[in-house]
């Protein structure tokens, strides 16, 4: 393959559970422009769509699978139907977590409600579709590319409240290294991007306060929030055959923040 080829998804299958949400459909839409056909799974049929449409506008074919994947029974049937259009599926982008500031208390009073919520938006949100997805890889024998979307506050805490996400994610990172050990057997690749605060409608308020964005600002050495597009080139990489040979790993993608700490 051309050194100018690496990248390319070309007759690739992605699902991304999660695909409507502005980081999900973002990615699906840069999956699409290098070859691959997305399937976008999500609650919302409004959001899921106009990702959909995304990947169309890129030239490629999107599927819509309206569930909630952390149920075992929609989580199997997004592969499902995916086999059933696209006939195979290589990749997983697991694009569904978050909560980090809708529940903040105390660690030694943290309500054990709050906490089960925090886990299973973010862990079982990405393990049960996960599952699903690489059973099919390993029954059809050609590998695949598994990707978590973590975060730095797997590896660092804050003293802010965020016991239970900051769990979530250490334990996605944790999930991420053990999924790469056991089936790397298979050909198939388990690894996990690992994002500060990115600037997104779900936190627009946050950075309408002046306040608020210059503290973070003024912990990352690059000197800014990032962006959506700040995670394409990684992800590009970990679901391409660029990285056949890499797995297991956490990337962190913070302007340099966890370099500080």
């Amino acid at each position: 393959m051309s050194a100018t080829d690496i990248f390319r998804l070309d007759g690739k299958v992605a699902i991304i559970p999660g695909g409507g949400g502005a980081i999900g459909s973002r990615l699906a839409g840069a999956l699409a422009e290098f070859g691959a056909k997305v399937t976008i799974v999500g609650r919302s049929n409004e959001r899921s769509e106009v990702a959909a449409e995304k990947v169309r506008i890129a030239g490629s074919e999107a599927l819509v699978v309206i569930g909630d994947v952390t149920t075992e029974e929609d989580a199997s049937r997004c592969v499902t139907e995916t086999l059933e259009r696209f006939g195979r599926v290589d990749i997983i982008v697991n694009a569904i977590g978050g909560g980090a500031g809708d529940v903040l208390y105390a660690a030694h009073n943290y309500p054990q409600a709050a906490w089960d919520w925090i886990f299973e938006l973010n862990v079982r949100s990405s393990l049960l579709p996960t599952q699903a997805a690489v059973r099919a890889m390993i029954d059809a024998g050609r590998g695949g590319r598994v990707l978590n979307i973590s975060s730095v506050r797997g590896q660092l805490g804050i003293d802010a409240g965020y016991s239970a996400y900051v769990a979530a994610k250490g334990a996605i990172d944790s999930l991420t290294r053990q999924q790469a050990t056991e089936w790397a057997q298979y050909g198939i690749t388990v690894n996990a991007i690992s994002p500060t605060f990115i600037d997104t409608p779900s936190v627009a308020m946050l950075l309408d306060d002046p306040e608020f964005k210059a503290g973070i600002i003024s912990r990352i050495p690059l000197a800014r929030i990032g962006q959506t597009d700040d995670l394409i080139g990684a992800v590009l990489l970990f679901c391409s055959d660029t990285s056949s040979f890499i797995t297991g790993q956490i990337l962190t993608i913070d302007g340099g923040l966890t370099a500080t700490q």
